[in-house]
C-alpha cells in the first residue's frame, strides 16, 4: 500500500496540474471505484461536473481536492456511508449533505491505486482505448483529464462534506482551512504535517500498552506510517519493534518520531519507493527510494550500520526487518 510520501507525491502533482480547471464530465468505468457515494456513478457526475479544485490536500495516506463552485447540476445529494474495511477512513450512518461548496473528492489509493494526468493530446488518444485498470476519468473544459487506475480496486474516489478539526489545525497538508472530510476525521496528524508537536504526540503514544511499531502503525495515532518506513525509521533510531511504547522515555520516542520524518522527508524527495509498476506519480513515473532503503526487504544483507545481517520477523500478518544488533530485543519479547 503507498504510504505518506508516495501519497505526498500524488498530492504535490495534483497541486501543480489540476487546480483551477474546471471539470466539464465525469466516466465511471466501475461501480467498485465510487462505492463509497450514494446513487454512485451519477451521483458523481452530478456533483463534480462544472466544479474546479482549489486545493490539494494531504493527512497520513488520504488525499483531496477541495471543490469550488456548485455543480452545474445545481443540486444536493446526500451520502449514505457504511463502515468502512480496515485502512480505509470510518464513516457514520447519518445522510450528509455533499454537493455544496464545503464538500471535497477524497481519494484512497487502496493497494494499487494511481492518479495520472493526461494532456488533452493523451486524453484524445486514450479516449476510445480501454485501459484494462481504469475506473474513473474527470475531463477538464481545456479537454485534458484526471484518471483513476486501480488494478486491485481496493481504492476508491467519494464527494464527502468537510467538517471543522477537532484541534481547530489545518485539515493537512495544503488545506487553507480547519477542515477536512468526514470520514477522515479519525484519521491522526502525520509526521509531515506543520502542525504536529512531536513532544506532545511522543507523550501520548507513551500512554498506550503496545509494542511500537504496533503503535506507529495505528493510524488513529499517528497517521502515514506503513510497514516500510515503520521499519526504516526504527533502524535509524536503534530501537526494536516489540519494545513497549510506555517503558521509553518521552525524548526516545521523540527519536523515532524524528527519525520517522526524516526518512520520510528523503523518500519525498526521490518521489517514494516503487517495488514495481503499480506506484507512480501523477505522471506515471516511478519513485526510487527503495534504492536507499537499510532494512525493509533486506534480508540477510548486511546492515549498512554494523555489517550484522538484517533479519526478517513475523509481525501482524506482515514482516518486520531489523538488525538484531544495533535493535536489540527487549527482554520480555
Amino acid at each position: 500500500m503507498p504510504e505518506l510520501p508516495e501519497v505526498e507525491t500524488v498530492r504535490a502533482g495534483l497541486a501543480a496540474h489540476v487546480l483551477g480547471r474546471r471539470i466539464a464530465a465525469v466516466d465511471v468505468l466501475s461501480a467498485r471505484a465510487v462505492r463509497r457515494t450514494a446513487g454512485v456513478a451519477d451521483a458523481l457526475t452530478e456533483g463534480l461536473v462544472g466544479r474546479t479544485a482549489s486545493a490539494a490536500v494531504r493527512r497520513g495516506k488520504f488525499a483531496w481536492l477541495l471543490l469550488d463552485g456548485e455543480p452545474a447540476s445545481g443540486g444536493q445529494r446526500t451520502s449514505s456511508t457504511q463502515p468502512a474495511p480496515d485502512g480505509e477512513p470510518a464513516s457514520g450512518g447519518q445522510p450528509t449533505p455533499a454537493f455544496d461548496v464545503a464538500s471535497a473528492l477524497l481519494v484512497h489509493l487502496g493497494m494499487s491505486g494511481q492518479l495520472l494526468v493526461r494532456d488533452a493530446a493523451a486524453a484524445h488518444a486514450t479516449a476510445g482505448v480501454a485501459h484494462p485498470h481504469l475506473r474513473v476519468r474527470l475531463t477538464f473544459a481545456d479537454d485534458g483529464a484526471l484518471d483513476f487506475v486501480d488494478q486491485r480496486t481496493f481504492g476508491y474516489v467519494a464527494i464527502e462534506p468537510l467538517i471543522p478539526t477537532a484541534d481547530g489545525g489545518p485539515g493537512g497538508l495544503g488545506a487553507p482551512d480547519p477542515a477536512l472530510p468526514a470520514p477522515v476525521a479519525h484519521i491522526a496528524r502525520d509526521l509531515l504535517d506543520p502542525a504536529l508537536d512531536l513532544r506532545v504526540l511522543a507523550r501520548s503514544l507513551r500512554r498506550r500498552r503496545s509494542g511500537i511499531k504496533r503503535v506507529l502503525l495505528d493510524q488513529t495515532a499517528v497517521s502515514g506510517v506503513g510497514n516500510i518506513y515503520a521499519d526504516e525509521a526504527l533502524w535509524r533510531a536503534r530501537v526494536h519493534p516489540e519494545r513497549l511504547v510506555a517503558s521509553m522515555p518521552t525524548a526516545r520516542v521523540v527519536e523515532v518520531l524524528e527519525a520517522g520524518r526524516e526518512v520520510m522527508s528523503q523518500a519525498l524527495a526521490q518521489g517514494g519507493t516503487s517495488f514495481d509498476a503499480l506506484y507512480v506519480n501523477v505522471n506515471g513515473a516511478s519513485g526510487y527510494f527503495d534504492r536507499s532503503l537499510a532494512v525493509y526487504g533486506q534480508h540477510g544483507r548486511p546492515c549498512p550500520r554494523c555489517g550484522t545481517p538484517i533479519v526478517r520477523l513475523s509481525f501482524m500478518n506482515r514482516s518486520s526487518h531489523l538488525c538484531p544488533r544495533c535493535q536489540r530485543a527487549p527482554r520480555a519479547a
